[in-house]
């Protein structure tokens, strides 16, 4: 390739063209606008590219040396603000490795030997992914200590449990919010094994198929802190199962959180007024001025939509591609952008906001009374006197429906009013308050107290089993560092 051919293509790869691209085309084709949030991961596994390089003997140290020099200088910059992201350079690697040709010469040539950008880029968006991965986790494990706390400040409030939004059985708050923590404790075991799947090297697949040079891909992982390499080298290069994972954990954690902003929106109504949000975590109308929207939570409800529709859009994207990579792969990195961005905003302002909400628990226990909500639990008081359930559902069936057409409720029926209903509803007195049907659930997974003091104190156990697997992938990982801070 002539210097004016070269001059002609404009660029890295362009000794095969005469003409340079449109510049329509050049803008289509970019993707340095959004992947230059690789500039780390791609200084880093440049790095250790060039070690294993210089450690089989396919560049001399010096030009190690040299390289790693300039990578550095080229992080500086970046860092500094002043490097140029230029869009004829098309993505991150040419971005750097056009830099690092203008700083070092000749020996940058030599930084591209036994690596493609095809196994470049899954190099550098698994190590992002990781990562992205454990901001996620240590946000989730934050969102659970608040809803454990909200427990803890009201161990005793009593709420009505819903099924299709109507009154149900009482049931304590704590055991409403360890609902959620459970939830949030399997997106979390998700989030685990996304990591797992993530955590494998790609780099050394080249191309498609494996280099010709004899090159270490174990020395490779291990330098940034991979648990191993992908073993095929076609499936290297063209999975993108990493990222479906990472979607579809974000779109499983928007949905477990949209549920609870729902309730925190309903909650928040004059016509449950269960709970008051703080003034830091709410808005207000320009026109009315006594309200108080819960616009907060709103947004976190709303935003799940976007979540899953970056989830849908990579599905499709991969629906139809064949072996091995393809540009339409380039559309895998937004989509994880922005849902990472989202929905790592929403975890950490949610935290803040449950602990500084105010809960209401007399108004709370007062509905969980309402709706005739103990009916389930007279019946179960009537089996208990040897009455089968059938005949039991029957018969509080009939009370239910005299009280509604007498307007009263259960505790206003007279001894002679359950007599005429069944003599063994006179004889000793029913269950009749929610703490009657809180006490009476002391069963594993009910909403009595003592199982549910015993459930929140198994939380704390849960939890730092995930702060230490977060805490040893986060060493593991900070071999990305070391690579760029050491000399």
């Amino acid at each position: 390739m002539t210097d004016a051919e070269s001059s002609a293509s404009g660029k890295l790869w362009g000794g095969r063209f005469s003409r340079p691209t449109d510049a329509l085309v050049d803008e289509l084709n970019a993707s340095i606008g959004f992947d230059r949030r690789f500039a780390r991961q791609d200084i880093a596994g440049s790095i250790a590219h060039a070690r294993m390089l210089a450690q089989q003997g396919i560049i001399a140290n010096d030009d190690l040396s040299e390289i790693e020099r300039g990578l550095r200088q080229v992080w500086g910059e970046i860092q500094a603000g002043t490097h140029e992201f230029r869009l004829s350079d098309e993505d991150i690697h040419l971005s750097v490795e056009g830099r690092l040709r203008e700083i070092i010469g000749s020996p940058a040539g030599r930084l591209h030997t036994g690596r493609s950008r095809n196994d470049q880029v899954a190099t550098d968006f698994r190590m992002w992914s990781r990562e992205a991965i454990l901001m996620l986790a240590a946000g989730i494990i934050d969102t659970i200590d608040a809803l454990l706390a909200v427990g803890d400040h009201y161990p005793e409030a009593i709420m009505p449990g819903y099924t299709h939004l109507q009154r149900a059985q009482p049931v304590l708050l704590r055991h409403h919010m360890l609902a959620y923590g459970e939830m949030l404790l399997r997106d979390l075991d998700r989030l685990q094994d996304t990591f797992r799947r993530t955590n494998q090297s790609p780099l050394g697949a080249g191309a498609l198929a494996g280099v010709t040079y004899p090159i270490d891909r174990e020395m490779t992982a291990n330098l940034l802190g991979f648990d191993g390499v992908c073993q095929n080298s076609l499936d290297a290069v063209a999975d993108r199962d990493f990222v479906i994972d990472t979607l579809s954990a974000c779109s499983q954690i928007s949905m477990h959180l949209s549920r609870l902003a729902e309730e925190l929106v309903i909650w928040s109504t004059p016509e449950f007024g269960f709970i008051e949000l703080d003034d830091a975590f709410a808005t207000g109308s320009s026109i009315m001025p006594q309200k108080k929207n819960p616009d907060v939570a709103e947004l976190i409800r709303g935003k799940t939509g976007r979540v899953y529709g970056h989830l849908i859009a990579m599905l499709t994207v991969n629906k139809g591609l064949p072996l091995t990579y393809n540009k339409d792969l380039q559309e895998d990195k937004e989509g994880v952008f922005d849902s990472v961005d989202t929905l790592g905003m929403i975890l950490r302002v949610l935290p803040p906001m449950l602990r500084s909400t105010t809960f209401h628990p007399e108004v709370m226990e007062r509905a969980a009374g309402g709706g005739f909500a103990l009916a389930t639990d007279i019946a179960d008081y009537l089996v208990k006197q040897g009455m089968p359930f059938r005949e039991a559902h029957e018969v509080v069936g009939s009370v239910v429906g005299y009280c509604a057409r007498e307007g009263k409720d259960f505790p206003d029926l007279t001894s002679d009013e359950w007599r005429a209903f069944s003599p063994m509803l006179a004889e000793t007195r029913p269950p009749l308050t929610p703490r009657d049907a809180i006490r009476a659930r002391n069963v594993l997974g009910g909403t009595g107290d003592e199982v549910v003091l015993a459930a929140r104190a198994l939380f704390d156990d849960r939890l730092g089993t995930i702060r230490d697997w977060i805490d040893q992938k986060s060493v593991q990982i900070a071999a990305l560092d070391a690579l760029l801070n050491s000399e």
